[in-house]
């Protein structure tokens, strides 16, 4: 996807957010703030968002998210439990009406036999209580595992949610 796409997209999920007068926020990690950038890049973006996270580390997810110590020692950054955790911290720090919550591993290193490079996980939270958590495994560059991170998580969000 080339960035002419991942804004008509941006934009679409935010003509989407206006008509339902609702309000999105993200917890970022291996996408660095890409899905933020991308929502608000598109003039107007105010109306439906408000603030983002960017919590890259284990301890910005506990302190600006609330995700439990316990959690990330079980289970590690990049599982189904912490980004449902992420979700549902910047769902309630942010009071939206959806959230979005990215952990992966974008890559050169880092990956394992049971992560490998390109394992990213997702979890769609709303303010009616859903969470609702997904695993890809894209490929790729750094820099395009991000992307694709981006782009999954914003389609979502329309396609599923909005």
């Amino acid at each position: 996807m080339h960035e002419k796409q991942l804004r008509q997209l941006s934009i679409a999920v935010g003509n989407k957010l206006k008509e339902r007068g609702a309000w999105v926020t993200c917890a970022e990690s291996c996408t660095g703030g890409w899905v933020a950038k991308a929502l608000t890049d598109i003039a107007g973006s105010s109306a439906y968002f408000d603030r983002g996270f960017v919590t890259y580390s284990n301890a910005a997810k506990h302190d600006l998210l609330g995700v439990q110590e316990s959690t990330l020692e079980s289970y590690g950054a990049v599982s189904e439990a912490v980004v449902q955790e992420m979700a549902h911290g910047a769902l309630r720090k942010a009071n939206a009406d959806f959230a979005i919550s990215i952990s992966g591993i974008a890559g050169p290193d880092g990956g394992s036999a049971e992560k490998p490079v390109g394992t990213v996980w997702f979890a769609f939270a709303t303010g009616e209580g859903q969470i609702v958590a997904r695993k890809q495994l894209f490929h790729g560059d750094r820099d395009a595992v991000r992307l694709q991170a981006t782009v999954f998580a914003l389609q979502t969000l329309l396609d599923d949610f909005l």
